[in-house]
């Protein structure tokens, strides 16, 4: 018997730096996704007032639930919830969030918390059911300490009275109207048992019914929020009762006699299990944003080779992108998509492998800087590359301005960014150790500084990622070390007023932690590469990422001694280089994002046809001569 060996073609540059981007395995997780929004009732509708795109983004997620093996799967997989919130972001911000909450936030809870089989999750896997979640309230944000809305154990009928005492205590933002279908809802409450406390839990409640909010239950639509079109709502409980197996995560024997027990700490520990999905949600807005800040990236980078402008006299018109003015912002906003990406997956891995209590809190505080810094820049680049398209992009079909509103609820959505940048400052400040929160040893100039080499201050080189990072780090610890100082000087115990002095200089040291952890995201990309095109388009991106950094702190680092004058004089000169680097390849960059053709068709501008979408059949220069007429 003769075999034949065929020889399988080396991935391309393209491809090599898509698996850069997505992940090595991304065929797997989001070729299911890339395929979806190619389909038919993904195409971009023309139109349409807010109730019927509301209507549209129900009916996909009608859609999208029918192509699911199993929504159950799915709720249990955060790699592949990360990958429709990447996907289904710049097609339908709407579908992304309901689809979020049922699937991550409502599913995923209830797996989580009750198990496989201990309750019929049918009508919510069939959508027979949307489900929704129900823990913000009007007064209270998702301040467990001051919830108000009420769960009161019933010993007689052996179940809990579900009440919101007041204005403030009022259920706010869930999707709870009758739109799209029948509703229910995953309810924190505080638990009563006998005038006890015992903390905030989740309940199962059915909300509505196919046209009006159940008996016992006040639904009111928020007025229209910017963005895509969500029915936002406010939603009361008037003394209704559920059954005792309403309660999510109870032990089977928990209130069987009626008895609840909370012990010390018990209070926290039930809500965080309760939020636990948070987490998940956050890494899913980190994918969303990237996602939509790639999409908008690439059909600016796009439009702007197809755009022609007049040329200096006497020359033919030239695309805009030949000009420094329009490429450079693309260029750096490139090396800004390439690392949002990379620092979304390096905090997905980080917490998927962590397994040690300690070090699951350090993976948490990476995803909640993370999704911070991620939605942020997304922001920065979604409206950069509007700019570039001018006048276009104000225009709702060329699909820019819902993903320009869209993204501002993804820094509100999952724990609003200053507060997740807060949290971190406070903890990276109590858990720094003697080398400070960026790992760099302490050096003559105090913790934080860039270990001294031969050759005196500012030894390094602009062009060696290695000696950037370095400085990344100390950029991170000068900030850290100010709040710290800070702090230190406030007399006495007065922990707000300490937290006042320390906290604006602890979260430009959160910032600047982001930023260290995309360089060496960076720097483990590239290791990875084999020689050739990729790697160096890599390092470019890696290298103009770092060194806009490093100007933007460059006076610290030179007071600091961590620059030299020579140094801190060449930043720009070498950002320069850079862009024109990345700029020239910015279409193949663009291309490794891997968009399908299907989405990009919907945008006309993504195309050198633009000017088509505005063809009028019976305009002048479609009809034949005036005399002939």
């Amino acid at each position: 018997m003769t075999v034949t060996l065929t020889e399988t073609a080396p991935p391309s540059t393209t491809d090599l730096l898509t698996a850069v981007l997505l992940g090595p395995e991304h065929r797997r997780e989001h070729g299911f996704w890339q395929r979806l929004i190619s389909t038919e009732p993904f195409r971009r509708p023309a139109g349409g007032t807010p109730e019927e795109r509301l209507e549209l983004a129900y009916d996909r997620l009608r859609v999208l639930n029918l192509s699911l093996d199993s929504g159950a799967r799915l709720a249990a997989d955060p790699r592949a919830l990360a990958a429709l919130h990447a996907w289904l972001g710049p097609v339908d911000p709407a579908l992304t969030t309901v689809a979020g909450i049922h699937y991550n936030l409502f599913l995923g809870s209830l797996l989580d918390q009750d198990g496989a089989g201990h309750r019929d999750l049918s009508d919510y896997l069939s959508l027979r059911r949307i489900g929704t979640f129900l823990c913000t309230e009007v007064a209270h944000g998702n301040n467990a300490a001051a919830m108000e809305t009420t769960a009161t154990y019933d010993r007689e009928r052996d179940g809990f009275v579900l009440h919101t005492p007041n204005a403030g205590a009022q259920k706010f933002m869930p999707n709870t109207s009758p739109a799209g279908g029948a509703k229910s809802g995953l309810v924190a409450a505080r638990l009563v048992a006998d005038g006890s406390d015992h903390g905030v839990r989740l309940f199962l409640v059915p909300l509505t019914d196919d046209e009006r909010a159940l008996p016992g239950i006040r639904v009111r639509r928020l007025p229209a929020r910017m963005g895509s079109p969500v029915d936002h709502c406010l939603t009361s409980f008037d003394q209704l009762f559920v059954a005792r197996d309403a309660l999510l995560g109870a032990d089977r024997e928990e209130g069987a006699q009626g008895e609840f027990r909370t012990a010390p700490g018990d209070r926290r520990r039930r809500f965080l299990t309760s939020i636990g999905r948070v987490i998940h949600g956050r890494v899913s807005m980190s994918a969303c944003a990237a996602g939509s800040a790639r999409a908008t990236l690439a059909v600016a980078v796009r439009y702007g080779g197809h755009r022609m402008i007049s040329g200096s006299r006497r020359t033919p018109p030239v695309p805009v992108n030949a000009h420094r003015t329009h490429h450079g912002p693309l260029a750096s906003a490139m090396a800004t998509v390439f690392a949002m990406s990379l620092l979304h997956r390096r905090a997905q891995e980080r917490w998927e492998s962590c397994t040690e209590e300690d070090g699951r809190a350090e993976a948490g505080t990476l995803v909640d800087v993370a999704k911070a810094w991620i939605t942020w820049r997304a922001r920065e680049v979604i409206v950069e590359s509007r700019e570039r398209c001018g006048a276009q992009a104000l225009l709702e079909n060329n699909g820019m301005t819902e993903l320009v509103t869209g993204v501002e609820g993804a820094i509100t959505a999952e724990g609003d960014n200053i507060a997740l940048y807060a949290k971190a400052a406070a903890d990276l400040l109590l858990s720094a150790g003697p080398d400070g929160p960026g790992g760099v040893p302490a050096g003559p100039g105090g913790p934080g500084r860039v270990p001294a080499e031969p050759g005196g201050e500012g030894t390094g080189d602009l062009a060696d990622p290695r000696f950037l990072v370095r400085l990344l780090a100390a950029v991170e610890d000068i900030w850290f070390d100010r709040a710290r100082a800070r702090a230190v000087r406030v007399p006495g115990t007065d922990v707000l007023a300490q937290w006042n002095a320390a906290s604006g200089p602890a979260i430009r040291g959160v910032e600047a932690y982001a930023y260290r952890h995309a360089a060496e995201a960076y720097a483990e990309a590239r290791a990875a590469l084999p020689e050739g095109a990729a790697r160096e388009r890599l390092g470019e991106l890696e290298r103009l990422f770092a060194v806009e950094w490093v100007a933007r702190n460059s006076g610290d680092l030179l007071a600091a001694g961590l620059l030299s004058a020579g140094q801190t004089e060449a930043l720009a000169e070498t950002a320069e280089d850079l862009i024109t680097a990345v700029a020239a390849h910015a279409p193949q960059l663009a291309d490794s994002f891997a968009l399908p053709a299907e989405l990009l068709a919907d945008w006309p501008i993504a195309g050198p046809g633009y000017a088509d979408a505005y063809d009028d059949p019976r305009g002048p220069w479609n009809s034949g001569p005036a005399d002939a007429r």
